[in-house]
């Protein structure tokens, strides 16, 4: 990114955040999603990374996940819960800042492991993933049914 852009605490922006949260999960209400901000804040952190003009672009949320996380070996993890960077941007290192950025994060609350999850047709995710130096370490399939009491 060679300094191009710059990255804050997401609480500090939480309109952008909103917003950029909203285009990456659009089935969530943005009312929800300034609902969900703080629960945020309290499990992990949130990045919001903005260009020259001071646009917001893209963000990254961060949580410490104390449950299983599948393919890691310790606990607790971080974990990238969300990682969005606005179209025109993508490919310009915009992403790699806001993941080292997290893993700044990480380090500081002592874990050895950042893990991430993408849907298994988001081919794009697995790409971006790989470059940034994620390793894949298993495939699942959730299944659910639905209980009816007798």
């Amino acid at each position: 990114m060679s300094g191009r852009f710059s990255i804050g605490n997401a609480a500090d922006y939480p309109d952008a955040w909103c917003l950029l949260r909203h285009r990456l999960w659009p089935d969530t209400t943005p009312s929800v999603h300034r609902a969900e901000l703080q629960g945020v804040c309290e499990s992990g952190a949130g990045f919001v990374v903005h260009d020259p003009a001071g646009l917001a672009i893209g963000f990254a949320e961060v949580s410490l996940r104390r449950d299983y996380v599948n393919g890691c070996d310790t606990s607790p993890v971080a974990f990238l819960e969300g990682i969005y960077v606005e179209e025109a941007f993508r490919g310009q290192g915009v992403a790699a800042a806001l993941v080292a950025e997290v893993t700044r994060w990480a380090i500081t609350q002592g874990v050895s492991e950042l893990a991430s999850d993408a849907d298994i047709t988001n081919i794009g995710s697995h790409r971006m993933h790989a470059a940034l130096g994620f390793e894949e370490t298993e495939r699942v399939v959730y299944f659910r049914r639905v209980l009816r009491p007798r």
